[in-house]
């Protein structure tokens, strides 16, 4: 092995996935003026943000978030690191946010390891690779996200392996994958020097549990089963500017 075989990978936009948890004591204590106000003016925001999509200026989605970890997830691709700074800022700024925390967030980068490149060719001219790299979030009706590491021990050490050992692995694992074809969207986004895990995974899904399904039957690949170390998994349902105000309603 030689001294240093670390994979290329190719970076599109950056990702920020904002957990929020509502104040549900402190919301209902409002006044009716005031959370319709609160309310108002998030479905603003939620419009300028898929402006901004329109414009291909990045993407967005918001989903609700089952159990107790969280109640809302905002998930922004952006070109630019400032640009998701920007967001965060004009979202903590709403009167909606006052009733808020997050008790979780986690940035990276979409990305591609480049296991299968050409020499000579610009991989980003590629428009399948674009498609990958700049993606618009699918408004599907489930998500799930989860952060994972490679394993870095002393027996099972994924950065001390081959160039080849790893590339097979990962052609295995990637035909896995390819069996959910249609039924899920994949988003990765590489998160070393970022965030305290290796990679943070979005799926989007039609059916809850093809999400089980897919994350269940990947368990079974080599690189999984001896290299994947997990993080909590969140999942939940998409919501709109009307499912949002809905579910905010009291």
């Amino acid at each position: 092995m030689s001294a240093n075989e670390a994979l290329l990978t190719l970076e599109g936009w950056f990702s920020y996935h904002d957990f929020r948890k509502i104040d549900w004591g402190k919301w209902k204590a409002a006044s009716e003026e005031e959370r319709t106000a609160a309310i108002d003016e998030l479905q603003t925001l939620m419009n300028t943000w898929q402006d901004d999509e329109s414009a291909t200026d990045g993407s967005t989605s918001v989903y609700s978030v089952l159990g107790h970890k969280a109640d809302l997830s905002f998930i922004f691709l952006r070109p630019t690191i400032n640009e998701l700074e920007a967001l965060k800022t004009a979202f903590n700024k709403s009167r909606f946010a006052d009733y808020t925390t997050t008790d979780y967030s986690y940035i990276s980068v979409v990305e591609l390891s480049n296991y299968v490149n050409n020499p000579g060719e610009d991989p980003k001219a590629n428009p399948h690779v674009r498609e990958r790299l700049y993606p618009v979030m699918p408004k599907w009706n489930h998500f799930c996200f989860y952060p994972m590491n490679k394993k870095r021990g002393e027996k099972e050490n994924w950065y001390s392996m081959s160039m080849e050992e790893r590339r097979d692995l990962m052609r295995v694992h990637g035909l896995t994958g390819r069996k959910y074809a249609g039924k899920i969207k994949q988003i990765i986004g590489g998160s070393v020097g970022y965030d305290d895990w290796e990679w943070g995974v979005t799926l989007f899904a039609h059916d809850p549990l093809d999400l089980k399904h897919i994350v269940y039957e990947m368990r079974f690949d080599e690189v999984s089963a001896r290299f994947g170390e997990f993080g909590d998994f969140l999942v939940g349902n998409y919501v709109d500017t009307d499912s949002v105000k809905k579910m905010l309603q009291v």
